[in-house]
């Protein structure tokens, strides 16, 4: 079994999981977004139940107006698998629904956002500003409790 995360300081990260179907826009946004604002407080991964080949490019774009470059910190859509779930402390699921699985005893939240598959930069500006939202009182949240 894995060892817990632990911080710079030795108390444990709490550790979160964004599911979406794709792994290719909300979920992606949202890792980003926790590991940015978290700073390695936090640990944090995303996965999706049937990956995309590619990143959003419109998602990318949108996460460069803000500083932040999906594909040079190595993003890629990945497979939900059992031990990721297993491993966080908190999963949030965008969009999934039944085909992500659930695991009693584990902290499970869904966001209903928009999909932005196939949005052009403009429709995906707001997604994202939303997901900062959403991201921001999570880690307070988390850092508090």
């Amino acid at each position: 079994m894995a060892e817990p995360a632990a911080s710079p300081t030795g108390a444990h990260r709490p550790e979160v999981l964004f599911v979406c179907i794709h792994n290719a826009g909300r979920s992606q946004m949202a890792a980003a977004l926790l590991a940015h604002h978290a700073k390695g407080r936090v640990l944090v991964r995303s996965a999706g139940t049937a990956p995309a080949a590619t990143i959003n490019p419109a998602v990318v774009e949108a996460m460069d107006e803000m500083g932040i470059d999906l594909l040079a910190a190595g993003a890629v859509p990945k497979k939900l698998d059992d031990a990721a779930v297993l491993a966080s402390d908190v999963v949030i699921t965008m969009g999934c629904g039944d085909t992500c699985p659930y695991y009693p005893g584990k902290r499970y939240l869904d966001w209903a956002l928009p999909d932005p598959a196939g949005q052009g930069v403009a429709a995906v500006r707001p997604i994202r500003d939303e997901i900062d939202r959403l991201v921001v009182a999570l880690l307070d949240e988390l850092l508090a409790g």
